[in-house]
């Protein structure tokens, strides 16, 4: 059954593709009658920092309630990385973001990613530290700053030096999620090395063993031949 963290981290993966097209459909309206509710800009602003609420609520939840689980603790990264993913790909595509600084936020995400399915695979799961935490802010921020620099260009700058801010810390808290890996995983495959060795002997010397016994055996069976010549 789903609790409501889980519920929650589901919810932010919905909202994907509702962000995506208020960034991408410029001609995007919410009317009632005549009169103008919100425009493309502010409606996607909404969405992104609803669904950014979910991912503070459903971590916050989760410990409160004590309702962590495996799949929430996997499920919620991934739905972090959908979301700012696709945010941050839907503003390459409406100019406000160059290209080559979203490639490296994503390809970090991606790094990160993998790192976590194989240490899964290992049976160990990495949680996000201090350094990811950090960053997700700063991600947060970042993209609202360029949101809002759609109506207010001043704030494009200070935007840009925010994602530059993302960089840093992606690059930082990657060095932290390899050096976990490396030590679970590095250490677990040794260990499983070293028993598959251990069997091998062990396997090695029930076969001598057992030769031996043969040898004994033929031994044995050979002597009252011996004595009736």
């Amino acid at each position: 059954m789903t609790n409501l963290p889980n519920l929650l981290t589901l919810i932010r993966i919905f909202l994907v593709p509702l962000l995506v097209a208020a960034l991408v459909q410029q001609n995007f309206r919410l009317y009632w009658g005549d009169r103008l509710l919100v425009a493309n800009d502010f409606f996607a602003l909404i969405v992104f920092l609803a669904a950014a609420l979910t991912d503070l609520l459903d971590g916050y939840l989760a410990r409160r309630w004590k309702q962590v689980t495996t799949v929430g603790t996997l499920l919620d990264p991934v739905a972090d990385k959908l979301l700012i993913s696709a945010a941050l790909i839907s503003l390459v595509e409406i100019r406000l973001l160059p290209g080559w600084l979203v490639i490296l936020i994503i390809s970090r995400e991606f790094a990160v990613s993998g790192l976590r399915s194989i240490a899964a695979a290992e049976g160990y799961t990495i949680r996000a530290g201090e350094l990811g935490k950090s960053k997700m802010i700063l991600q947060v921020a970042g993209v609202t700053l360029v949101l809002l620099s759609i109506r207010w260009p001043r704030l494009h700058p200070l935007a840009l030096w925010t994602m530059w801010g993302v960089v840093a810390f992606g690059l930082a808290s990657a060095v932290d999620y390899f050096r976990k890996f490396w030590r679970k995983v590095d250490m677990s495959i040794k260990l499983r090395r070293r028993h598959e060795l251990i069997l091998l002997e062990r396997q090695k010397r029930r076969l001598q063993k057992a030769g031996r016994r043969t040898e004994l055996g033929n031994e044995r069976e050979e002597e009252p031949i011996r004595h009736s010549r």
